[in-house]
């Protein structure tokens, strides 16, 4: 990174296994070079596209502005070169920073040694506080004797919208959550339920897209913080509106009332209660809203302790069924960790993608095309 109008590479990281989903909705946003790699998408652009990428990308959970990359075999060579980096243009004197890093199949294996070189060499070349707890992150990453030194514009990640305080029992992150409704062809003009919705993610998310509203428009972010920061430019940028009335409405149901009253309390902060709707309610009892077909999509228990799993086919079986007689027209997804309960379902699933990892566990997308009518 050499002038700070320069464009240099930023790297939107998502979960492995979704970096062409991600993708498909970067070209969508208009960014210059988009490109699949392991791990995200990288673009090409300066800081105004560092924090649109922040402001409008659903599917990313962090962006990261290349700061620099050379080759490094020994930690004295890295704590020369890090010293060379031009922590001046980007990094604030006055701002703690604390420094992360990660090494592969490269001749520098300590991940703390590295990470405690590159800390060394910010604090004593800019003067900058380190901090480990602090919102500026600097991440090193050596992989195959290349050193690549990134910033993380984005602070906590980027599923925390600003919305979701009422949380129940694992919930879906919104990233994901976004990625998986694109996967399933979601347009934004069609209606969405979750008849097992939690504290609402899929449905609200849905909502959010279907409206037009910029992701990370209630939230702060880490580029706040950096020397590179237009704060006028950054209100101007977010100050641009999009926002539609959408056509449809989104559905959530739960047999919990706590998890009813949770979705409630997140749709009504994220400024979609007047087109979200979310009612107690079993599998048993599940109907079609009146209007267009969608798309029913779900999280549904796993099972992960002794024992559950077995519990869960009937409930897998219930819905499937449920579907098949009553939603004519509508695609189906199910997000689960368990092939087995997803084909449990008796639901007849398109070829699916690899399985993502979530919460220590690895999931997979299963969905269909538009269900037929049923038989008599």
């Amino acid at each position: 990174m050499t002038a700070q109008d320069s464009p240099f590479e930023i790297f939107l990281a998502t979960a492995p296994g979704l970096e062409e989903t991600l993708l498909a909705e970067i070209r969508l946003r208009g960014f210059r070079k988009p490109q699949a790699m392991p791990g995200g998408v990288s673009i090409q652009g300066g800081w105004p596209e560092v924090w649109r990428a922040n402001l409008w990308v659903r599917g990313a959970s962090r962006v990261l502005a290349r700061l620099a990359s050379f080759p490094v075999s020994h930690l004295a060579q890295l704590d020369r070169l890090a010293r060379q980096v031009p922590w001046q243009t980007v990094l604030r004197p006055d701002v703690p920073v604390r420094v992360e890093a990660s090494c592969e199949a490269s001749r520098i294996y300590h991940a703390g040694a590295a990470a405690e070189r590159v800390a060394n060499a910010i604090h004593a070349t800019l003067g900058a506080p380190l901090d480990d707890k602090a919102t500026v992150g600097v991440r090193v990453r050596i992989a195959r004797n290349i050193c690549t030194i990134s910033i993380d514009t984005s602070g906590a990640l980027l599923h925390r919208r600003g919305y979701k305080l009422s949380v129940s029992r694992a919930p879906m992150r919104e990233t994901m959550a976004a990625l998986f409704l694109r996967q399933c062809g979601f347009d934004g003009v069609e209606p969405v339920m979750d008849p097992m919705c939690g504290s609402g993610t899929f449905v609200i998310e849905a909502a959010e897209m279907a409206a037009r509203l910029n992701p990370g428009r209630a939230r702060s972010f880490a580029f706040e913080q950096l020397a590179t920061f237009d704060a006028e430019a950054w209100e101007t940028m977010r100050a641009v509106k999009s926002q539609r009335t959408p056509a449809n409405h989104y559905y959530g149901r739960d047999r919990d009332a706590t998890a009813i009253a949770n979705s409630q309390a997140n749709a009504a902060r994220a400024g979609v209660a007047d087109y979200t709707h979310f009612e107690q309610g079993s599998i048993g009892t599940l109907l079609p809203p009146a209007g267009p077909p969608g798309l029913v999509i779900t999280n549904p228990p796993y099972g992960t302790r002794i024992g559950e799993r077995e519990a869960l086919f009937p409930l897998y079986r219930a819905l499937g069924q449920r579907l098949l007689q009553h939603f004519p027209g509508w695609r189906a997804a199910i997000v689960t960790s368990e092939p087995a309960l997803a084909h449990a379902s008796g639901l007849p699933f398109l070829p699916s993608g690899p399985p993502v990892p979530h919460g220590g566990l690895r999931v997979g997308l299963f969905h269909t095309a538009p269900l037929g009518t049923p038989t008599a």
